[in-house]
C-alpha cells in the first residue's frame, strides 16, 4: 500500500511511524515547512514535499493530518487522485472532503501525541468513517494493523467524543499547570503530585470518574472552597475553583437522587 501523509505535526508523526513499522509504504511527506517534512521523511525513507503539486496521484491513502484551520485550503490545492482520502480531526465531519473527493473518510486516533514520545499504539482506540463499504472495508485493515480498538462512528457522535476527550485531556492537564504555578510560586515540586495524579487515574479504569471523586467540593465544604479561593491571586484562577466546585457538587447531588 502506498500512503502520502499531508502534515508533519505530532499526530501526523506517530502515527506515520506506526504506519510504517507495520509495514506501509509511505510514499510522500508533505509540510508547509521544508525542514518539518525532511525530518520526517527521512526517518520514513519518504520523499519530502512543500507543493502540494508535487503529491504523487497513484498513492493508495492520502491521510490529512493538519491543524484543522488549513485543512480546506490544503484540499483546496490537491491534485485529482483516485486514491482514499481520510483526515484525522476530531472535530470535522466528513463532508468536508466529499466536497473535493468522491472517496473519503475519517481515521481518528484518539491520544494526545507527541513528536519525540513513543505511544503504544495497540490499546489506541481509532474511530474510523467513510462513505463507501469498499472504503470503510479499508480502513479498517489498515487501523486493525495499528490498535485491537477498532470503532466505526458518525460524524456526529465523533464531534461529542473530540468535545468529551477536551475535558478528560486538555482541560485536565490545564489543571496540572495551574497546580504547578502555585506550587512554583512556594518552591515546591510538583512531582509531590505526581501519585495523587496517577492514583487519581488509576482509579477510572475500575470506577466511574464521579464514584472516585473526592475533596471538599462533594460536600460544598465552603469554609474550606473559601480558604482557598482567597489564596489564589490571579481572578481567572479563583473563578475556575468557583465554577469547578459548584460543577463537582452539583454531579455529586445528581449520583446521591
Amino acid at each position: 500500500m502506498k500512503v502520502v501523509i499531508l502534515g508533519a505535526g505530532n499526530l501526523a508523526t506517530r502515527l506515520s511511524h506506526e504506519m510504517h513499522r507495520k509495514g506501509m509504504r509511505i510514499a510522500q511527506v508533505f509540510s508547509q515547512t521544508e525542514t518539518s517534512a525532511k525530518t520526517l521523511a527521512k526517518r520514513l525513507g519518504a520523499m519530502p514535499i512543500t507543493d502540494l503539486s508535487a503529491v504523487d496521484t497513484d498513492a493508495d491513502l492520502y491521510i490529512f493530518a493538519v491543524k484543522d484551520s488549513i485543512l480546506e485550503s490544503v484540499l483546496q490545492q490537491m491534485n485529482t487522485t483516485s486514491g482514499l482520502w481520510v483526515h484525522t480531526a476530531g472535530s470535522i465531519p466528513v463532508e468536508l472532503l466529499e466536497q473535493y473527493h468522491d472517496r473519503c473518510g475519517v481515521l481518528y486516533p484518539l491520544q494526545s501525541f507527541s513528536k519525540t514520545r513513543e505511544v503504544d499504539f495497540s490499546v489506541i482506540p481509532v474511530f474510523i468513517e467513510a462513505q463507501h463499504a469498499e472504503d470503510l472495508k479499508m480502513l479498517k485493515k489498515i487501523s486493525g494493523a495499528l490498535t485491537e480498538r477498532v470503532v466505526e462512528l458518525t460524524s456526529a457522535k465523533r464531534k461529542k467524543l473530540h468535545l468529551a476527550a477536551v475535558f478528560a485531556n486538555n482541560f485536565a492537564n490545564h489543571m496540572y499547570a495551574q497546580a504547578a504555578s502555585i506550587l512554583e510560586d512556594e518552591g515546591l515540586k510538583f512531582d509531590y503530585l505526581v501519585p495523587l495524579i496517577d492514583e487519581t487515574a488509576s482509579k477510572i479504569h475500575e470506577m466511574h470518574p464521579i464514584d472516585a471523586q473526592t475533596g471538599p467540593a462533594i460536600r460544598y465544604d465552603e469554609s474550606v472552597i473559601e480558604k482557598h479561593i482567597q489564596m489564589l491571586t490571579d481572578q481567572d484562577s479563583r473563578d475556575i475553583y468557583a465554577i469547578v466546585s459548584k460543577s463537582i457538587h452539583k454531579l455529586s447531588q445528581k449520583k446521591d437522587e
